[in-house]
Parts: structure tokens; sequence; C-alpha cells
């Protein structure tokens, strides 16, 4: 019915099916998802819900639309039992049957490595483990979200190899050049915070010497949850100056009053745009191949969770089970639509109801005579059987 209203179809047109419309999204470049996507973000700071001063990242894998069984090794091509079967062959087994291979493949170390294994139709995604403890095929999502409000300012996809470590960079600085495009309409500035993005927000995944370094680099104040060391082991700084001053001045922010809040604070925020993107959304598992297509079906889901931000601001009501807590003007709004509807329902009642007292006759169809159905079926034949 969304689609019948948006497109301005009747009831009794048929609307486009799901294949079209994936066509459709695949036709599309990526840059014009990334355009609503700014758009949208647009229309969030302009409501005074970008503040731009304190960012939050986090990633999450996705499991990917492919089946472990369709990995190949990148080197020859051969198919997992291939290589197993191979590998019996060498061991002294002519004739290997599946208690062997499974035998085999039990001990072989690195038997999940991405170095040697790839998918043959997604290439893009990566064995990874996922948050359940269960392996898949995957993609890494990592966004970054405002501490103040919630507003997804990023989202990225990357292999679901690389760590933490190695992709919060670049999602951060992706993130400051979103909050510079809205600082340069004057109008959105002055309801963004004086200081652009410069405090960031990690869990302990992140902790590392050379994160900490980098963002000091770039004027960051850096909020990373510390890991604990084991018992008895200390850091040893010996000719790592720089890195044992960003380590200790992260440290010192996160035991202040401050630091503490936006820790706690971080997993509220962060967690509630991946509950919108990933659970409501269904986006837990993706169904597209690629890269290029999971970051387009991510830059709509975060625009979708920016604009239930905007609704939930503006009108109280993000979702419609939660229509009974809205303002009044939404819920005037509402039932002025509602009574649109039933005057056309009423029309119908009462119509059906002067129907059952006899007050319509229906007159019966009257039936051809027997020369005008001759007629028809000869014709009917004639054009049926010209060839």
């Amino acid at each position: 019915m969304s689609l019948h209203e948006f497109l301005g179809m009747g009831p009794a047109d048929r609307t486009p099916d799901h294949s079209t419309i994936s066509r459709t999204r695949r036709l599309i470049a990526a840059e014009t998802h990334k355009e609503i996507f700014d758009w949208i973000l647009k229309l969030v700071a302009d409501e005074g819900l970008v503040s731009g001063k304190t960012a939050a990242v986090d990633s999450m894998n996705l499991e990917a639309n492919a089946a472990m069984r369709s990995i190949v090794r990148r080197d020859t091509g051969q198919s997992p039992r291939a290589f197993l079967e191979e590998l019996a062959k060498s061991s002294g087994i002519e004739t290997p049957t599946h208690e062997d291979l499974v035998k085999i493949d039990r001990k072989r170390p690195k038997k999940g490595s991405n170095k040697d294994w790839v998918h043959k139709i997604d290439p893009d995604a990566r064995i990874a483990r996922m948050k359940d403890g269960s392996t898949h095929m995957a993609h890494k999502l990592e966004q970054a979200v405002d501490m103040e409000t919630g507003a997804v300012l990023w989202a990225e996809v990357y292999c679901a190899d690389l760590g933490d470590t190695s992709t919060v960079m670049a999602t951060l600085v992706a993130a400051i050049e979103a909050v510079d495009r809205l600082r340069a309409d004057e109008t959105t500035a002055t309801k963004m915070h004086a200081e652009a993005l410069c405090e960031v927000v990690l869990d302990k995944g992140y902790h590392s010497s050379d994160v900490l370094t980098q963002l000091e680099d770039i004027a960051v104040r850096s909020y990373v949850s510390q890991p604990r060391l084991a018992k008895g082991k200390k850091r040893r700084w010996k000719g790592k100056e720089a890195e044992k001053r960003a380590t200790a001045a992260n440290h010192r922010r996160i035991t202040g009053e401050r630091g503490k809040r936006l820790l706690a604070k971080r997993g509220e925020l962060l967690e509630r745009p991946f509950a919108h993107e990933l659970e409501t959304g269904g986006l837990r598992r993706t169904h597209v191949k690629g890269h290029r297509e999971v970051k387009k079906r991510i830059w709509i889901q975060a625009g979708a969770a920016n604009i239930g931000l905007l609704m939930r601001t503006k009108f109280g009501v993000g979702a419609p089970r939660s229509i009974q807590d809205c303002p009044p003007r939404v819920r005037k709004a509402l039932e002025r639509a509602a009574r649109a509807n039933l005057v056309v329902v009423g029309r119908l009642w009462a119509f059906a109801t002067a129907l059952l007292a006899n007050e319509f006759v229906l007159q019966p169809r009257q039936t051809p005579s027997p020369a005008a159905a001759w007629v028809r079926r000869r014709r009917y034949l004639r054009e049926r059987f010209r060839g």
C-alpha cells in the first residue's frame, strides 16, 4: 500500500515486483545513495539534532549472502572437499571416505584462513566469527554516532577480517568530513556545537598505541576504554614517548567524571541505531553481494534510523505502535485522515445495508438470443482459427 501511495497508483494497479526494485537499486550509483544519506542528515541537523562535538564509533559483523560451502582456494580454485581429498591421497589414503576427510580437516591448522580461501560469488565476504559465536561469511559494518543525540553521522562497510584498530581512523575521518559539510551551511552551523568533531568515544577493542597517537595527531581527544593487563605484566615505553604520552592522557580522561559519563552513555546511544538498522530493519543478514551494494543498503538504513530520530523528537512518535503517545496535533491529523477514510467506508456500509434491505434491485444478466450467440461464437472461431 505504501508503494501504491508513493507511485500514485490505483488500488487495482499492480506495483513493481521486488526483483524490479532490486534491479533499479543496482542501477543507481552508490554516490546517489550517499547523497540521500547526507540530505537526511542535513534535515536532522536543521532541527538541532546534530551536536557535532563528540562522536562514538563501533562495529558489527553482518552475515553475508554467501555460504561457507561455496568457498574455493585462492591459489588453485579447488573446493574444500577436493582439497581435502588431495590431502588424504598425499597422506596415503587412496579412496578416502567422508569420515577420513572429517578427521583430516579436524587436525588441519588454520583451516578457515581468509588468506587461503575466498568465496567464488562474493569475493568481498570474509570468514568471520559472529556475535553468537558461529562462523559465517560476513561483512563488517562500522558507524559513527553523535554522542549528544544518537544521530548516525557516517556508516561504512569493510572486510570482516580487518581489526577495529585498522578501520577506525577511516570511519572517523569520514564522520569529520560529514560534520564539516553540515557546518558549511551558516544556518545549520548555528544549531551545532561551536567546536567541530574534537572528541571520540571507543570501547576497549580500539585501544592501541597507534590509534591513540593518531587521534592526538589530528587533535581529537580520545575516551577509549583501557583493557586490563595480565597480572604481573607491565607496558614497556622505552623509545615510545609519544605513545606513552597519548596513553597516559587517555587514561586520565577516562578516569574523570566526564569520561565515565561518556563511556556509560556510549552503549545506549550506539546500540539504539544498531537495533533500528539490524533488528527492526532486518539487516543482521545481508541479501546483496559486494561491498558496493551493501553500502547502498547501509546508507539507506542509517538514513531511516535518522528519520526515526527526527520523528520521535519532532512529533513524539517514531513508529505506528507509539501513536497513542504522540502529541495532540499529530493525533488530530491522524484522526482527520482516518475520518476521511471512514466517509468512504460509511458509504459502502450504507450501500450494503440498503442492498440487504432490498432497496436496490440488481438487474439480472440478460441471456443473449440464440441468433446473437451463434454470431458471437462464429466470430470467435473465425478469429481463433484464422491461420
